[in-house]
């Protein structure tokens, strides 16, 4: 069995990089908990599309914060963060004080790729627009600076198995 390591397990990153299924991978290896941060709102306060629309975008962020606070008293865990939740400074503070933050990174093209293969995932607005693509990739570069400030871990081409595997041996176990 791996050696367990003393700090949590943070993944960020744009969705569709992995962060739920590479999450769970590692967990698994380590024996720990897996904690999705978008579940535990929703499984609390209803969908994000339906807080978004009935209670505004603010009311969401602060969700997150909760959700985060929340997730970062734990230990021995890995968790799935919203993906723009660590942008929050308040939520990055929080979770890299109990955790090794990990973000998953993707091209724009494989993104979109996974996105659509997800058919029973969650609903994704982005993907209903004239060029999804184009929005991806918008959004990549205004998080670039945000995402850049965690240790990489490029997903593109890769296995969910083989990401996993690559984020327990940096851990040093």
């Amino acid at each position: 069995m791996t050696r367990a390591p003393e700090r949590n397990v943070v993944l960020t990153g744009f969705m569709g990089t992995g962060k739920t299924t590479v999450g769970q991978l590692i967990a698994r290896e380590l024996g720990w908990a897996f904690v999705d941060t978008d579940h535990l709102i929703i499984e609390r306060h209803g969908s994000i599309d339906e807080i978004f629309a009935e209670q505004g975008e603010g009311t969401f962020r602060e969700l997150e914060r909760q959700a985060a606070a929340e997730a970062a008293t734990g230990r021995h865990q890995v968790i799935a963060t919203g993906g723009r939740m660590l942008l929050d400074p308040a939520n990055a503070d929080v979770l890299t004080a109990t955790g090794r933050v990990f973000c998953l990174a993707a091209s724009a093209e494989e993104i979109i790729h996974r996105l659509r293969a997800d058919v029973d995932g969650p609903v994704r607005p982005l993907l209903a627009g004239d060029d999804p693509a184009a929005a991806v990739a918008r959004l990549l570069n205004e998080r670039a600076a945000g995402y850049g400030q965690f240790e990489q871990v490029v997903t593109t081409g890769r296995s969910p198995r083989d990401i996993a595997t690559d984020i327990i041996e940096r851990l040093n176990v």
